[in-house]
């Protein structure tokens, strides 16, 4: 029996299982295997695919995937938002291969990913999906195009197949300290009230991947699942924007339906419609912030600046401006809105904020 058969029994056997206190041992194991499975079938073949134009260097200051099934106008969207040309068509698969493109953006570049239709099976290899979901875990955003016209069958599809290859969207990790150690059975503690795992089960779960010595700490309450996850170690946490496009060929109030969901933005491609709202929500997922800087006795360069992430602190301006800028640091003067008052003289752990001006002063 090969595995696309074992992974298929075991997710029959566990929409069979009917889920209560008795059998919570039973679908915990079977979760388990089914994790390893995948896991096993994520694995690169022996025999490398030729995998002609998925190889794209990583470049800007963000890198975007757009995701979705056949047909949804995902190129039409690339080459709307980019100068690069992607040919579109009104029959399927009309994209074969990775095409990337650039948003210029607050002057930021945006590396955005037109990637070939997924199909439904595609996390078991099904037309280039292995290769499509592989370029989908390094981005820092999946962009889920989806068609407005086609309720929202194809997002939980979509969904089901990027949870099974390990792409959890919208989530963050679960707070569980996990360590496998050489001896001394399994050290289990929990500093909130588990009520869906317990110690029993947790043993049967790491029994599953042979760990018999480990130290478990649950800092919050978890399930089975992401229990899985945290021992799998190869699970990726991504924010995911869902795109519903041909806003056009549907009512009003659906459209209003769908703009209420959350994570959800509403824009029709071929009509250009929303699209400077598209970017706007799309440069707040991704978190990025924009720090000018000032020569001493200059005014500030407004027209080159560095394109961060949310949350930086001072060290992390004076490294991408030259990395041994910080020895050499005595003190920063920011204007902005992180300061109490402008100009504020800052030490290294002040953290800066969008459209801040920076004037680094050396010893």
């Amino acid at each position: 029996m090969g595995i696309l058969e074992k992974i298929s029994e075991i997710e029959k056997e566990i929409s069979r299982t009917q889920k209560n206190k008795a059998t919570e041992y039973h679908l915990g194991l079977l979760k388990a295997k089914l994790a390893k499975y995948r896991a096993t079938l994520l694995e690169p073949s022996k025999k490398q695919e030729k995998g002609e134009g998925f190889d794209v260097l990583k470049s800007g200051d963000a890198r975007v995937a757009l995701i979705g099934f056949p047909s949804v106008g995902k190129s039409t969207l690339l080459s709307t938002l980019t100068h690069t040309e992607s040919e579109a068509a009104s029959y399927e698969f009309t994209t074969l291969t990775c095409i990337p493109g650039v948003i210029e953006y607050k002057d930021a570049n945006i590396q955005l990913l037109d990637l070939p239709g997924i199909i439904e099976g595609a996390s078991q290899g099904k037309g280039r999906g292995r290769q499509v979901i592989a370029v989908a875990r390094t981005a820092d955003l999946v962009l889920m195009m989806l068609d407005a016209t086609k309720q929202d069958i194809q997002r939980q599809l979509l969904e089901k197949e990027l949870e099974s290859v390990g792409i959890r969207l919208n989530k963050r990790k679960p707070n569980i300290y996990f360590k496998i150690k050489k001896g001394g059975g399994l050290a289990f503690n929990a500093t909130c009230p588990l009520s869906r795992i317990d110690e029993k089960l947790v043993q049967v779960i790491l029994h599953e991947y042979k760990i018999f010595n480990a130290e478990v700490l649950f800092r919050e309450d978890c399930t089975p699942d992401e229990l899985i996850d945290v021992i799998s170690a190869n699970r990726v946490y991504l924010p995911c924007m869902y795109v519903y496009n041909k806003i056009d060929q549907i009512s009003i109030e659906e459209v209003d339906r769908i703009a209420r969901q959350p994570n959800s933005v509403v824009v029709s491609c071929n009509m250009k419609l929303n699209l400077d709202y598209l970017l706007e929500v799309l440069w707040q997922y991704l978190s990025l912030i924009r720090v000018y800087t000032k020569k001493p006795g200059q005014p500030p360069d407004f027209d080159d600046c560095l394109i961060l992430r949310k949350g930086v602190s001072v060290e992390h301006v004076c490294h991408s401006i030259h990395r041994t800028l910080t020895e050499q640091f005595k003190y920063a003067l920011v204007w902005g809105t992180s300061t109490k008052y402008s100009p504020q003289r800052v030490g290294l752990q002040h953290i800066m904020h969008d459209e801040d001006v920076i004037q680094v002063v050396k010893k």
